[in-house]
């Protein structure tokens, strides 16, 4: 339900009213489709299903499993309630000792072990979306940039911009080149902010990527290292989607690049994490700030005052990621439903001929929906979006919102659902992509039954003109010719 007030303009603050958000956009009005009609296997089959949605369910009966194995982890339990009071009361806004320690050992693991993180230097935040901010109000003042290679995540747009005044630079990346980010793009959109008189405080690259589902390879990441340092600009890497990987190629953390440059500026790098996507967390809202900058690390702690994760949080957190036997299982078994989970859906769209960009990271695949389009414009995909989330009922975010540079790319994720509803999904995509395809045969008939009419009357009415000028036709007599 939305409120309005009749004198907003007046009673309220510009940063509290304006579009900042980014609520106005497809991104988002795909959700408010699902949210008014929701699918339900029983209760509303008709409904919408929610593919709109990067949120990892697939092994939420492990984690489950650990909880009730492990009831002293929680203060809400009879096994843990000797610990309420020391949880409920005001606690250090660095942390509790065992969860900062915890959560940087994790974060080692998700990494081969090839790294090693100072527990000292992790900051709290409220989700990936109040880290994202905090990093955007300690390295850059209003009206200053940062370059975002394309497509990208629509929050961004609301996280680094909607109360920071920071802009975001698009750096321009093509479907020739498997959207992958070369240093040719870079300077473009470093030299387009000069021009625009915009000062570049940094570059942010998502690792894995999302909407596209890849990795970035060490060689890219080493280059963007080298742009950044050559610009004295900022480099922040968004892992949050670090143990999502399946498969070859792997998962190289920025921290790898930066421990094989042992003279690289550390002060202008920082990575941001979280437990929404590996692990599944969204809801207990657990972001990380990492800066190898001291001074960065001293301010992000301060304005995590107003996006702490709570104690209880932290308790139960620190437990399950300290328990090694656990946390081994779960990153394998997570890796290889994600894996499959991607397999089944990939091959389930290639069936009816519907490619994806090839991939084998995150909660999504990249989906080319371009020879479905009437015309290649924005136009032609917000309509054909508005017919796959209104009469195919199924919520996926088109490009646009992504700030693709080409039109006719989709996001659809597939791990926020379980098996029967996934199947559910993959009959409906078929049976849409089979009656397109129908309509373009007949439509394709009809243009060509135009065409041969169109033909048939132009060598009818060539052929009369012949006859009429024909020296036998009796319209070619000078007698008649003078009657004329």
């Amino acid at each position: 339900m939305e409120f309005k007030s009749r004198n907003q303009g007046q009673l309220l603050s510009k940063i509290a009213t304006n579009d900042g958000h980014g609520e106005n956009s497809p991104y988002f009005d795909g959700w408010k489709a699902y949210d008014s009609d929701p699918y339900h296997p029983t209760e509303n089959p008709h409904g919408v299903i929610q593919m709109g949605l990067a949120e990892n369910q697939l092994c939420f009966d492990l984690i489950q499993e650990w909880i009730k194995n492990n009831p002293k982890a929680s203060i809400c339990t009879a096994e843990g309630a000797a610990d309420f009071k020391d949880i409920a009361i005001y606690q250090d806004y660095h942390g509790l000792p065992q969860f900062r320690n915890a959560v940087a050992r994790f974060m080692e693991k998700v990494r081969g072990n090839r790294v090693r993180f100072d527990p000292d230097r992790i900051v709290m935040s409220g989700g990936a979306t109040g880290a994202q901010e905090t990093l955007a109000f300690c390295l850059a003042d209003r009206g200053e940039a940062l370059l975002v290679p394309t497509p990208y995540y629509p929050g961004n747009d609301r996280d680094l911009t909607w109360r920071t005044g920071v802009k975001l630079v698009p750096v321009v990346c093509e479907s020739g080149d498997a959207f992958q980010i070369t240093r040719a793009a870079l300077e473009a959109a470093y030299k387009q902010a000069q021009d625009s008189n915009i000062r570049v405080k940094g570059l942010l690259l998502n690792n894995p990527s999302n909407p596209l589902g890849t990795v970035i390879d060490k060689q890219t990441l080493q280059q963007s290292l080298e742009f950044t340092a050559d610009k004295n600009i900022h480099l922040i890497c968004d892992e949050i989607y670090s143990a999502t990987v399946s498969g070859q190629p792997g998962f190289t953390s920025i921290a790898e690049i930066v421990q094989e440059n042992p003279h690289c500026n550390l002060d202008l790098i920082h990575i941001v994490y979280s437990l929404s996507k590996d692990l599944g967390f969204p809801g207990f809202r657990v972001g990380i700030v990492y800066s190898y900058n001291d001074a960065v690390v001293s301010c992000a702690r301060k304005m995590s005052s107003f996006g702490l994760v709570s104690t209880q949080t932290q308790q139960l957190i620190a437990a399950m990621l300290s328990d090694e036997e656990f946390m081994d299982k779960f990153l394998a078994e997570s890796a290889r439903r994600l894996g499959k989970r991607r397999a089944d859906m990939c091959e389930g769209l290639g069936q009816v001929g519907i490619w994806n960009l090839e991939g084998n990271a995150g909660l999504f695949c990249w989906m080319d929906l371009r020879r479905l389009l009437k015309a290649a414009t924005y136009e032609a995909e917000l309509e054909l979006w508005r017919l796959i989330v209104e009469e195919v009922k199924l919520n996926v975010s088109p490009g646009a919102a992504f700030h693709c540079s080409e039109p006719g790319w989709f996001r659809v994720c597939f791990a926020n659902m379980d098996d029967e509803t996934m199947e559910v999904a993959m009959e409906r995509i078929r049976m849409f992509v089979v009656r397109k395809r129908e309509e373009e045969v007949a439509r394709k008939q009809r243009r060509r039954r135009r065409m041969e009419l169109e033909v048939s009357l132009s060598f009818r009415l060539r052929r009369e003109e012949l006859v009429m000028m024909s020296p036998h036709s009796p319209m070619a007599s000078p007698l008649v010719r003078a009657r004329t």
